[in-house]
């Protein structure tokens, strides 16, 4: 059998996950085709370098300390994060295979994301795709998500690479119906006055956005007449006549050009809300991601995600 070098840290990392994932130092040894005492031995290298203790032990098994199991966590996904990155240039650079998990606004994904992952999807048999459809705020490393689609800036982005795709305005409207029951509001002031139809988010009304009289872009808080966790929701009710709502461009704009509904205070309402694509900092960018992040720039660069 080998042996491991003892100045080879990263060998000693590989030896304490397998030794983790085995639940023993004899099965790991067989995984790995080195001696039981040769496991033993890099282990306690480990944790002397470390300073701490990985495992407790008995005689018929091992098991993870507290700080073991902290470690465990990084040093699996670093490490199947060097497999796959190894598995993608044997590969080829070009070829993009196996799951990609995507999650993404509700309304916004299905609309205008999802064609463009069916036709990518298409293009490439060996890709295959999970998609989520959720507004709620996620967390792509905790959750196991590869690449996030959302609106807004990304208020936390440690471990995250944020790209720009594109941006949309946000527009006030109504039903004509529901204007001309309760009066065409002239000033934010006004929507005071007024029933208005908000997003919730995790148990909190979302503020909306104007720009003001410096031309800065201030949230405000309109009336939470009625709170609707779906931008598709929103929409419904703001035709069915229920109140005013402010939604991106995406979503009103065929009401707009219908006369379903009817923009108002259009010179307080120019503000923008940017679109990103997410992913975990700490993940090879491999084909599979490469190409969906490269095909979305693709598309909003022909103005397909405005």
């Amino acid at each position: 059998m080998s042996t491991i070098k003892q100045h080879d840290p990263i060998g000693g990392i590989a030896i304490f996950v397998a030794a983790a994932r085995a639940g023993s130092f004899t099965a790991a040894a067989e995984r790995l085709g080195i001696t039981k005492s040769a496991v033993g031995k890099s282990i306690a290298r480990l944790e002397q370098r470390l300073a701490i203790k990985l495992f407790h032990r008995t005689t018929r098994k091992i098991a993870l300390t507290v700080d073991g199991a902290a470690y465990f966590a990084s040093c699996a996904q670093a490490l199947d994060g060097l497999l796959e990155a190894e598995l993608a240039l044997q590969n080829g650079h070009s070829t993009p295979s196996g799951r990609l998990r995507i999650d993404m606004p509700a309304a916004f994904g299905r609309g205008v994301i999802l064609p463009i992952l069916s036709e990518i999807a298409q293009q490439h048999p060996a890709l295959n795709l999970t998609l989520t459809f959720t507004d709620n705020l996620v967390d792509p490393i905790e959750e196991g998500i590869d690449l996030l689609i959302r609106f807004g800036e990304i208020k936390d982005s440690s471990g995250l690479v944020a790209t720009l795709l594109s941006s949309q305005r946000e527009i006030i409207c109504a039903a004509p119906a529901y204007l001309a029951r309760k009066g065409v509001p002239q000033s934010i002031d006004d929507l005071q006055q007024h029933d208005c139809i908000v997003g919730y988010r995790r148990h909190t009304a979302m503020k909306w956005r104007a720009i003001d009289g410096q031309g800065q872009t201030v949230p405000f808080a309109p009336p939470p007449t009625h709170e609707v966790g779906d931008g598709d929701a929103v929409l419904a009710m703001a035709l069915a006549g229920c109140g005013l709502c402010q939604l991106t461009s995406f979503l009103v704009r065929p009401a707009l050009q219908s006369g379903a509904l009817v923009s108002v205070l259009d010179q307080f309402s120019t503000c923008k809300t940017n679109i990103y694509a997410v992913w975990p900092q700490t993940r090879h960018l491999l084909p599979k991601l490469r190409c969906v992040i490269d095909a979305l720039k693709a598309k909003a660069a022909q103005g397909c995600l405005s």
